[in-house]
Order: structure tokens, then sequence, then C-alpha cells
């Protein structure tokens, strides 16, 4: 006499749809378990897609409505998500090209503000809550008589120090437009995008590296033995 489990595995191997919905919701759960070990977003979210893939099949041939319905809701978020992350690492190497235009691709996840000529952005000492980029007019940087040019990221060492504040004064020269992204993103973007990582890791060396280079150079000026003239 046929068990209740020998009974069902008979009917579904008798079915050739059964069989595909098994195969389907079997690879699904794999690729459910593996992206569960990745340890970057891209590889996950794809592996999230397979997944959903494999249980809209499955919840369709065998039939599971409950199954169909949450895996059909979650499969374009995942296809989003997945493209959202490429597209940024996309625009981090691009970025690294053109120096240019450094902060450009990060536009997506940021708010456009406009600001009148003589706005101070923020204030040496100041606790920093925000990364900026400029996309038209210009910014001094006050205690440094620095001017940004549009395309540049600014203000992003200052969440990395200890006490998170602000080392310069930013204030608008002219009427600007900026871009504007809050920590909670930003972090988000970091931890999620390892290439987003290591590219705002090389903007803080390199500006930091800038700043060792003025200090030198005003210290060499300073140094000079003054000649009289002849």
């Amino acid at each position: 006499m046929m068990t209740l489990a020998q009974a069902h595995v008979a009917a579904v191997l008798a079915s050739p749809q059964q069989i595909v919905a098994y195969l389907a919701g079997g690879l699904a759960a794999s690729f459910v378990i593996g992206a569960a070990f990745v340890r970057t977003m891209i590889p996950l979210r794809w592996l999230a897609v397979a997944g959903n893939l494999g249980f809209v099949i499955f919840g369709a041939l065998h039939p599971q409505y409950l199954t169909l319905f949450v895996a059909s809701v979650l499969l374009p978020i995942n296809v989003y998500r997945a493209r959202q992350m490429m597209r940024l690492t996309r625009r981090v190497k691009l970025a690294e090209i053109d120096s240019d235009q450094t902060g450009l691709w990060l536009r997506p996840y940021m708010k456009p503000r406009k600001f009148k000529a003589g706005t101070v952005l923020f204030r040496k000492g100041d606790l920093a809550d925000q990364l900026y980029c400029l996309v038209d007019g210009q910014i001094e940087l006050v205690e440094i008589d620095a001017m940004l040019l549009p395309g540049k990221i600014f203000g992003e060492i200052a969440f990395f120090a200890p006490d998170k504040r602000r080392t310069l004064s930013a204030r608008c020269v002219t009427a600007c437009t900026v871009l504007m992204v809050d920590e909670a993103t930003l972090k988000q973007l970091y931890y999620q995008n390892p290439s987003f990582g290591f590219h705002l890791m090389g903007l803080v060396v390199g500006r930091l590296f800038e700043d060792v280079r003025r200090v030198e150079q005003r210290f060499a000026g300073g140094a000079m033995p003054q000649h009289p003239p002849d």
C-alpha cells in the first residue's frame, strides 16, 4: 500500500508540468540559500532575482498562488535594485577616469538645492550631516581661499573625522545649484557597493594629500630667505 508521500511523488513524476514546477522550485531554493553566503550586494540581488523567477514558475505551475504573488512582487524590486547598483558601479569607474566629473554619478541618490550668492553651506566646526556636489556656480572654501569647480564632491572628510566636525567653511560666491545626500544614504551606499566605498576613500585620501601639499608649499614659501635688492 502506497504511503501519502509515495503517492505524491508518483503524481509529480506522472505530470511533466509538475516535474518542471518542482525543478524550478528546487533551483529557486538553491539560489536563495546561495544568496545568504555572498558578501556583496550586486551578486546577492541577482541571486534573489533568479530565486524569484524560479518561485514564479513554481507558483504558476504547481499551483501555489501565495508563492506566485510574493515572488512576482519581489522580482521587479530585486531587478531594479540590482541594476541600480550596477549603474552606480559603472559611474564610479567612469568617475575614476574623468576626474572633472567625480561627483555626478551620485546624482540619482542626491537631492538638488539652489542657494543664493553669499549663502554659507557650513562653517568650520559644524557637525557633518550632508555630503555635497557642486552642479553649477562657484563655492569658496573660506579658510584656504580655494574655489570649487562644478562636478566636485566636497564635505566628505568630516564624515571620517573622529568628531565629525567640519574642518573648513564653504560659502557660495555666486548663485549655486548643489546636490546633497544625507549620512544615512551615504552609509547605505558605502556598505552596499564596495566600488563606491573605495572611490569615496580615494577622494578623502586625495583631499588630505592636497592639504599636506598646500601646507608644505606655504611653509617652503615662508622659509625662503629674503635677499636685499641689488
